[in-house]
């Protein structure tokens, strides 16, 4: 989740287990610390724009680790607390379980999200993620917010209750995701079955900063397909979306670092495609048609011996960095297509239309080579299906 729905949950639960203990303000603040301090993880850089990514949310976010970290924290607070030659043992307890949650909620928020934490490290490297909320979400953080400005200006008893008032709604918003992710996935996958779409895997997740549209990811071998559902919508059908998964290039890049890592950290859920002769990645999980944040130049196309911009790099196996070139819609567009879809109204964004032109232009543009039969040419989006 983004810094400021990790600090204002770590906040709200040191408030509410340091109580009158201390300052209401100096809970608030060091639990607010606390909660984003796992995510300091992002000024190291690996050296490669896809290592940066993959190893986000790795040993920062192991629940192990952050464990291990608290009682020190939790000493150094009480601590500075006390002043005296000695901490006090409960104060020193009351801290260390104050600190613990903010820490350990940290990655626990983030696996709520379809980004991928490794929080199990170090017995696996699998990176979690559920998907059932956006990265922002307002709804999950003003009731945190609300709840904790009420605590630091009402000081009181009143305070602490509508902090904890806070967590509660924060919490029942988290599980009402889970609720609707359950509801999508099951009305898309009759979706999928009704239509003769053979999916290997579905990704169910919400659109940006809210639960009530969501956005529907299906993948064969050759194609994956996108679509939308929401929960106002006036019919049950989907448009599903076909576009190419460029395989004849998958096949060419099976030994290819970039591919391989990106392959594996996004659950299959990745297609390949090609620019100006250069080969590219992208995660379809986050974005969506036609703009992607995770997308990668990973080298000349033909070029299997890793990822991409041009110089080998010493000491890396004669690999070459990899660069990012993810986009992000414009603003102006995908604002108003958002409300627009969120309301019931099935409409393309413009950018993802692709009505009006050939499917052989499409493959060309996106693969870089034709359709082979004409058997495999794919429908570029009229396809609606319950």
């Amino acid at each position: 989740m983004d810094s400021v729905s990790q600090f204002a949950l770590g906040a709200a639960l040191s408030v509410s287990v340091m109580g009158r203990r201390t300052a209401v303000w100096k809970a608030a603040l060091w639990g607010g610390l606390a909660g984003t301090l796992p995510d300091l993880d992002v000024v190291i850089n690996h050296g490669d724009a896809i290592l940066n990514m993959v190893n986000h949310r790795a040993e920062s976010h192991s629940l192990l680790y952050l464990s291990l970290l608290a009682p020190l924290l939790g000493w150094g607070l009480a601590r500075l607390q006390v002043r005296g030659p000695e901490v006090h043992s409960a104060l020193w307890r009351r801290w260390t379980f104050a600190l613990w949650l903010a820490l350990f909620t940290h990655p626990l928020l983030d696996l709520m999200t379809v980004y991928g934490t490794r929080l199990l490290l170090p017995f696996t490297d699998h990176p979690f993620g559920l998907g059932s909320v956006f990265i922002i979400d307002p709804l999950f953080t003003l009731p945190l917010l609300i709840g904790l400005g009420a605590a630091l200006v009402l000081k009181s008893a009143r305070g602490l209750r509508w902090n904890a008032i806070g967590l509660v709604f924060s919490a029942f918003y988290l599980a009402w995701g889970l609720g609707v992710q359950v509801y999508m996935t099951k009305s898309a996958e009759a979706s999928l079955k009704e239509s003769g779409i053979q999916a290997e895997r579905l990704l169910i997740n919400p659109t940006a900063f809210n639960s009530i549209l969501w956005r529907l990811v299906a993948m064969t071998p050759e194609y994956y397909y996108e679509g939308f559902r929401s929960l106002l919508d006036d019919k049950s059908q989907i448009t599903w979306r076909q576009y190419p998964r460029c395989d004849a290039l998958n096949q060419a890049a099976l030994s290819n670092a970039g591919v391989l890592a990106i392959a594996k950290f996004s659950h299959g859920f990745y297609s390949l495609g090609q620019q100006d002769g250069r080969l590219t990645v992208m995660d379809l999980r986050m974005g969506q048609e036609p703009y992607y944040f995770f997308r990668f130049d990973v080298g000349p196309v033909g070029d299997t011996a890793g990822v991409a911009t041009g110089e080998r790099v010493a000491g890396q196996g004669g690999a070459v960095v990899s660069r990012a070139i993810g986009q992000r819609p414009d603003v102006a567009t995908a604002l108003p297509w958002l409300w627009a879809r969120l309301k019931g109204d099935d409409v393309a964004l413009p950018a993802a239309d692709l009505s009006g032109r050939s499917k052989q232009d499409i493959q060309l543009e996106r693969c870089g080579y034709p359709i082979k039969n004409k058997g495999d040419e794919f429908d570029s989006g009229a396809g609606k299906t319950r």
